[in-house]
């Protein structure tokens, strides 16, 4: 299912990342679930690629997350 929000983002996700952070996941999820909409696991490969998106820009410091330098 499509976030059309970041206030439709799970929880884990809305409480521990920045807002960027948040449209960078919405962004990556919404275009890798349609990309792979006929896979059966559809939306654990949405997920995978949405963290390896925000992986890219931000880096988790502590228990926060900040952007990469």
């Amino acid at each position: 299912m499509p976030y059309y929000s970041n206030a439709d983002l799970p929880s884990p996700v809305r409480g521990h990342l920045p807002e960027h952070a948040q449209d960078i996941y919405r962004a990556a999820f919404n275009h890798a679930y349609a990309a792979h909409s006929e896979d059966a696991r559809c939306e654990e490969i949405a997920h995978r690629i949405a963290w390896a998106a925000v992986k890219r820009s931000y880096v988790k410091y502590g228990d926060s997350w900040v952007p990469q330098e």
